[in-house]
């Protein structure tokens, strides 16, 4: 898996007789050795090459997808479908790939077809791009090049989770800080991200008096970001987006809140565009916080999930046509609370540390300490007076990912296996739980995705003169 090619015409040489190129497109010679190493190739050269071996590579990995039938995809259409009522009780995961990724998406793959469904999301938050050194790009066709590789065919849901508005900079600087968040989705969708989280729940200000002036910033950008990105989505494509109107680990929210968001989010979409299409989800705070609450011995507290406003959410979602309400914070809950979020027809659940927390578990303990050595030297700036070395560590490592990404994806093959076979384990339950088991005619019967061509790189082109036969 480590091979990795030292020019775009090397890399096409290794395809020889797996891939041609036919114009702009790709002429897919045997696909059965897509799985295996000629994706691996393709896999590591997008994500360590050089300049011009990345563009090279992951031009291919999008094309060679296209091709077979494999499309990043949004999943609107299904959550307008939930919003109609015509299914309910399914739960789709969206799953936060932090490390590991090209394993780690290769086992959730795994596992989906073992269960056989399509509703699950691959994504990432706009803080993880930074610390786990992963931009859209390489992200997007990484998640891709882990489908090729399990045969995996149809609709690939890769999402931009808490694409988000920072209210110290934004109180700095509002111009600033939304012409980042503009670039950040411009990339996103350019990636092949059809699902976009735009999160400025962080601009709510609970001071003030009623719940229509603290949600007043709030659903004015998500208006400004929807109508940008209804401008960016490819033709075809309608990117799914969500909304927020309570920042995690924050304050519960209501109804109340959820009609103050909408009541000034529709006709704010509306004065930017008669005919734009609006959000399909609403992300809301029900008592849980991001990688839970760590206690001095480095266990997690328990939470007190407030599944009675989940459903009245969610509940008050569907009266505005979206698909339900979305439970962030979810992954270190206990087992049997993931059976709650069908029932209470809560649309998505956003899921990172637990896996994250099962990788660290089954790494050997020179190198889980080697980066701990790591995250000591460098983040100490993040230890609280009263953290114990267990706090600390626990909530610092998700920064391990980034600097250690080398060193993650060239661990022993037989203890990747024994990483992701525990965590295929723990997706099949969870698949379970949240009822998409056996549903994947749900995906088929409301998804339709459309092909995006892209432009092939120079780099690529004047390769070609040396490197893969064309099939011209």
């Amino acid at each position: 898996m480590s091979n990795i090619s030292g020019s775009a015409a090397e890399l096409l040489a290794a395809l020889d007789g797996v891939l041609a190129i036919r114009g702009e497109q790709i002429e897919v010679l045997d696909e059965a050795a897509l799985q295996g190493e000629a994706t691996d190739r393709l896999a590591y050269s997008a994500v360590f090459g050089s300049r011009e071996v990345k563009a090279a590579a992951r031009w291919i990995l999008w094309a060679t997808a296209q091709a077979v039938g494999l499309y990043p995809a949004s999943i609107h259409d299904l959550y307008m479908a939930a919003g109609r009522g015509e299914f309910g009780h399914a739960t789709t995961p969206a799953i936060n790939v932090r490390g590991m990724s090209y394993d780690f998406a290769r086992a959730v793959i795994r596992t989906a077809q073992g269960k056989n469904t399509k509703q699950f999301i691959f994504e990432i938050a706009r803080s993880e791009m930074g610390y786990t050194e992963q931009r859209p790009a390489e992200f997007s066709l990484t998640m891709i090049a882990a489908g090729l590789r399990e045969g995996f065919r149809g609709p690939l849901f890769i999402q931009g989770d808490h694409q988000q508005l920072n209210a110290k900079k934004y109180k700095q600087d509002p111009e600033a800080e939304l012409a980042g968040l503009r670039k950040l989705i411009a990339d996103s969708i350019d990636a092949g991200f059809y699902n976009i989280d735009i999160d400025a729940s962080t601009l709510v200000d609970l001071a003030k008096p009623t719940e229509a002036e603290r949600q007043e910033l709030n659903y004015r950008h998500t208006a400004e970001m929807t109508a940008l990105i209804r401008q960016l989505e490819p033709q075809g494509i309608t990117v799914s987006v969500g909304g927020e109107i309570g920042e995690v680990g924050s304050q519960d929210s209501t109804p109340e809140d959820l009609e103050a968001f909408m009541t000034g989010f529709i006709p704010a979409l509306k004065e930017l565009g008669d005919d734009l299409v609006g959000i399909s989800k609403i992300s809301v705070q029900t008592g849980t916080s991001h990688g839970g609450v760590v206690l001095p011995d480095g266990s997690i507290a328990d939470v007190k999930l407030n599944l009675e406003a989940l459903g009245e959410l969610s509940a008050a979602a569907r009266r505005y046509g979206m698909g339900g309400a979305v439970q962030h914070g979810a992954s270190t809950l206990p087992e049997e609370a993931f059976d709650k979020f069908p029932e209470r027809d809560a649309i998505e659940v956003h899921l990172a540390t637990a896996f994250q927390n099962m990788i660290y578990d089954d790494l050997p303990a020179e190198f889980r300490e080697r980066i701990y050595a790591h995250l000591a030297e460098h983040h100490q700036d993040e230890r609280k007076p009263s953290m114990t070395d267990q706090q600390f560590y626990y909530t610092t490592r998700k920064r391990g990912f980034g600097p250690f990404k080398h060193d993650f994806w060239h661990l022993p093959q037989e203890l990747k296996d024994q990483i992701t076979a525990h965590l295929e384990e723990r997706f099949g339950l969870l698949f379970d739980k949240l009822g998409i088991s056996g549903k994947a005619e749900l995906v088929d019967r409301f998804v339709t995705p459309a092909p995006v061509a892209k432009s092939m790189p120079d780099s690529l082109r004047a390769a070609l003169t040396t490197g893969m036969p064309s099939a011209d």
